[in-house]
């Protein structure tokens, strides 16, 4: 029942499907407190904005672009991919892609939880073989919906497991590309401790440890909303290389994230439980004596 709903979804003008998804925005909003003060708080701790009268304009437009990431997804998802590829109106950076892949030595691009990175990963798997590492959903029966809809062009997709960190190390040495959420939050032995917007995040060594072993050069991606559902603006931007010291390679990784972040804030998912202490790992206190986040695990 719902596959067939999203497919009929896919057929409405990105300007409704936005203007729907801010609705959703609000309502999801007001109807979940436990939702809101994470996002308000992430947000607010981020320092992205202090004056308390532009944080509040950022507060409203942060809630409507959150809606926006669930309403675009149909037409991503489920859409024709030629007409869904075409609403990325420009590319900039794709010289960088080139440049790795004449190199051979694999191609690692990063997309966080950013504008809509849904279809920044659908426009390169339409032009390069992908594998793309994704974590299972709790909701088990979002599984099949978001391998359909990731699963298009010349994607493949990779568990956040031992399995699926083999199949990106042996898709970077056949020289393909790879795509990662760098914010995800990974589990317990496959991240450090290292400060995003101020505060202690665990954060992946993941993206490290196969720049290292490959060469890879690594990217940063952002799909930018463009106003008035007008499509998105694509970008592709070199991460110099990271240090071999794992904390220091997330903090480089951190702050390469939040520089993309500064660029559109409101675009950002700070919904996102990006600080918790995932189960088994020692909280920050105890690491180096920072002090633990307040809204960890």
């Amino acid at each position: 029942m719902l596959r067939p709903l999203l497919g009929w979804a896919a057929y409405l003008p990105l300007s409704w499907l936005h203007a729907i998804g801010g609705v959703i925005g609000r309502g999801v909003y007001l109807s979940s407190p436990r939702y809101a003060r994470r996002l308000r708080e992430n947000l607010k701790a981020s320092g992205v904005c202090p004056e308390p009268q532009a944080y509040r304009r950022l507060l409203r437009r942060t809630v409507a672009e959150a809606g926006k990431a669930v309403a675009e997804l149909p037409k991503v998802w489920f859409g024709d991919p030629g007409r869904a590829d075409a609403l990325v109106r420009e590319c900039r950076g794709w010289e960088h892609v080139e440049a790795a892949l004449a190199a051979k030595r694999g191609l690692i691009l990063l997309t966080p939880h950013l504008g809509c990175f849904e279809i920044a990963g659908l426009y390169l798997s339409r032009r390069l073989p992908m594998t793309i590492l994704y974590r299972p959903p709790r909701v088990r029966w979002l599984e099949p919906l978001m391998i359909a809809g990731r699963a298009r062009g010349r994607a493949k997709l990779a568990t956040t497991d031992l399995r699926g960190v083999r199949q990106l190390l042996k898709a970077l040495k056949r020289g393909e590309a790879i795509g990662v959420l760098p914010d995800q939050a990974p589990g317990r032995g496959d991240g450090v401790w290292a400060r995003f917007f101020g505060r202690p995040a665990y954060t992946m060594t993941l993206v490290g440890r196969l720049a290292e072993s490959t060469g890879a050069p690594v990217l940063m991606v952002f799909a930018r909303r463009l106003p008035r559902g007008a499509g998105y603006r694509l970008s592709l931007t070199p991460l110099p290389p990271l240090p071999a010291d794992p904390v220091q390679a997330a903090e480089r990784l951190n702050a390469a994230v939040e520089a993309l972040v500064r660029q559109c804030p409101e675009q950002y998912l700070w919904s996102y439980n990006r600080y918790k202490v995932p189960p088994g790992v020692a909280p920050p206190l105890a690491q180096g004596g920072r002090k633990k986040d307040p809204e960890g695990g």
